[in-house]
């Protein structure tokens, strides 16, 4: 089985695991990706160890923190999240331990900082790989004596709080970087999840848009049914970078465009073309290149950055074959980049398929 097959290639959990699954905690899925994630939650939950959460922007990292808390015997208690990037470093640590009346210019009153609005609950930081070099220290600091100094405080408040960290950045790199402490690393990283781009969750997608789809219609009170298979189909050529976020924001937009039963292709039109144009920055796919030839192309970039044809311009509807590249090799003159390009696809796309085929530039310039 193989999660990043187009629709009807997924094989899908039955019975009890489907109704257990479909929606657990608010969180979407049945591909076999997320059943991981889910039993992982399960597993976790119930302990109090502090666990990281990686995954790429958009994936749903502070969903999952949630049903870790949810999951846990502090549920009852507060669960309360800070962004690590989205506070200046100056205002971080009093945002973390809070800090006293007067202790610097603008403390007109004394503040109750995130770990004790966690106590007794769970504190999710998020994009921790984010975090200051001094505030990790801190952050250490309280994590092995479990008590707390407010800025400018003369005692320290002892404090309950299990960790839950997120990061769309490899923590090992920037360990090795210097950019994070080793120390608070080995702190954090007691227990692991992963969270699988959208990309790489099989038939969820179609799960996921009938859920927004659903949200929509109370929402904004209409009765746009569903999506074509046609629109289908071209959502499930798109890398999704994004991730689950971007599919959410993408099928908003063309519910309220739409004013028929069925979302088609074509009200993706606008949104294909400015994909086309857009000139994007890190979108956090440096792994779309490892797609096997065997899976459904998506359409790339010189720089490896996913786009989408134009509805019915789609390339191949199915799989790379020898044949169809052979055919594409002959055609660019024994270009592969050309090549890759008229089937797009990346050229290290090709070049696996070469080599699991056993597929030389010789023999294919021989059949000419």
């Amino acid at each position: 089985m193989n999660e990043n097959e187009p629709p009807g290639s997924v094989t899908e959990p039955a019975g009890d695991d489907l109704l257990l699954y479909a929606a657990f905690h608010g969180i979407a899925g049945r591909s076999h990706a997320m059943l991981s994630v889910f039993r992982k939650i399960q597993a976790y939950g119930p302990t109090d160890a502090a666990v990281i959460i990686t995954g790429e922007t958009g994936s749903g990292k502070e969903l999952v923190a949630r049903a870790i808390h949810e999951e846990s015997a502090r549920s009852r208690g507060p669960f309360v999240a800070v962004n690590c990037t989205a506070i200046s470093e100056e205002l971080l640590e009093s945002e973390l331990f809070g800090h006293e009346r007067g202790s610097f210019t603008g403390a007109l009153r004394s503040h109750k900082g995130r770990f004790e609005r966690a106590d007794g609950g769970t504190l999710f930081l998020d994009e921790i790989g984010d975090m200051p070099v001094r505030t990790q220290a801190k952050l250490l600091r309280v994590l092995e004596e479990k008590q707390i100094e407010r800025v400018g405080a003369e005692r320290p408040i002892r404090v309950n709080v299990r960790i839950v960290a997120a990061t769309n950045v490899p923590l090992e790199r920037e360990v090795a970087s210097g950019r994070f402490r080793a120390d608070l690393y080995h702190r954090l990283s007691v227990l692991r999840i992963h969270v699988p781009p959208l990309r790489e969750r099989g038939r969820d997608l179609e799960l996921l848009s009938d859920m927004f789809l659903a949200e929509f219609r109370e929402k904004y009170g209409r009765k746009v049914s569903r999506l074509s298979p046609a629109a289908l189909e071209l959502l499930y050529r798109y890398a999704w970078p994004g991730n689950v976020r971007e599919l959410r924001n993408v099928l908003e937009r063309v519910f309220i465009e739409t004013h028929a039963g069925l979302i088609g292709a074509r009200a993706f039109e606008e949104w294909v073309n400015e994909r086309q144009n857009l000139v994007p920055g890190e979108w956090n796919v440096a792994d779309l290149e490892s797609r096997r030839a065997s899976q459904s192309p998506i359409i790339v970039n010189s720089g490896g950055i996913p786009l989408l044809a134009a509805p019915g311009d789609l390339p191949n509807a199915g799989p790379i074959t020898k044949n169809i590249f052979a055919e594409a090799f002959l055609a660019s003159g024994g270009n592969i980049t050309a090549a890759a390009r008229k089937l797009g696809v990346h050229k290290a796309t090709l070049y696996r398929l070469m080599k699991r085929e056993g597929i030389t530039r010789e023999s294919l310039s021989a059949s000419r």
